[in-house]
């Protein structure tokens, strides 16, 4: 196995050409695949399945472009710092559920050390991609919730892709929802008043397990329930349907606006928020300054 190959099937897997992959990597499609299928032999994985229309990254072979990933990202960041020792900007980037908060500390973060030397990234998506983008080095840090019900799942899935995950607070749940809505003025809402209005829950598309749900109480027999994929289609439902999500409670009104309010729900559950991180690494200095900023929004 050499770097050579994890180089060429990373480019296969992100093109979903052999040919494409070949002409980028400045090789004939034969010797390509030539090399894919020495590699293929020697680790005892298939990696690519072949059909008419390109290459499909077969499930064994996502776990081991996973690796790959990391270990030509590792020897990119070697080469650049020792043998071209490049001036690069220093880069920073950040996967999360979407909370605002999280978000809001990134605009802080942004706004204190400028784009001059700095190239910055937020992806605001789904749980699962979330803990990918920590995986393949996308991210050097991942936003997220445990609780009771998710933690023993997602823990081991943490342990499998060598990532870690740190506390950093912990709360009760909270409904967030329009001001408009008639339980708005309410000190404290159960899940029975709730009943006749629509909950709103974000897809997490194939990985729509209940494991993977942003919102607590997942398993929950909801009367009716909506799915959206976005933070904007959320707070629009919020004000034409009267719907509602459950959230940690941090709302951040400089992003969203002082239309919305989180009242807490009578329940015992409580959530975890912590963020990801890989074993054994050190996190940069724009990794440590913007947990301070995430910090500094629960302190807030």
């Amino acid at each position: 196995m050499t770097l050579a190959q994890l180089k060429y099937v990373i480019t296969i897997a992100d093109t979903g050409s052999m040919n494409e992959a070949a002409h980028l990597l400045f090789l004939s499609q034969p010797s390509l695949s030539a090399a894919v299928r020495d590699l293929e032999e020697e680790t005892g994985v298939t990696i690519f399945k072949r059909t008419n229309r390109g290459v499909i990254v077969t499930p064994e072979g996502k776990e081991f472009l996973g690796y790959a990933r990391q270990v030509s990202e590792q020897y990119r960041l070697l080469e650049e710092k020792y043998i071209e020792k490049k001036n690069e900007k220093k880069k920073f980037s950040v996967s999360m559920q979407h909370y605002t908060f999280a978000v809001n500390a990134f605009v802080r973060l942004v706004r204190q050390f400028g784009m001059d030397e700095y190239e910055f990234a937020v992806h605001e998506t789904r749980t699962y991609e979330v803990i990918e983008d920590v995986r393949d080095f996308k991210s050097e840090i991942g936003i997220l919730y445990l609780n009771d019900f998710n933690r023993k799942v997602l823990t081991k899935l943490f342990q499998e892709y060598n990532l870690e995950f740190h506390e950093l607070f912990s709360c009760g749940i909270f409904v967030y929802m329009w001001k408009g809505n008639p339980l708005a003025s309410k000190d404290e809402i159960t899940l029975e008043e709730l009943a006749e209005y629509p909950c709103l829950a974000f897809d997490q598309g194939s990985s729509n397990s209940f494991y993977f749900a942003e919102e607590v109480l997942s398993t929950y027999e909801y009367k009716q329930l909506i799915r959206a994929n976005d933070r904007a289609t959320m707070l629009n439902l919020m004000v034409g349907l009267n719907g509602y999500t459950l959230c940690s409670g941090i709302i951040c009104e400089d992003l969203n606006g002082s239309d919305y309010c989180a009242v807490p729900l009578k329940s015992d559950e409580e959530m975890t928020i912590g963020y990801l991180m890989h074993k054994g690494t050190t996190l940069s200095m724009l990794g440590r300054k913007y947990l301070e900023e995430l910090k500094l929004s629960f302190e807030q």
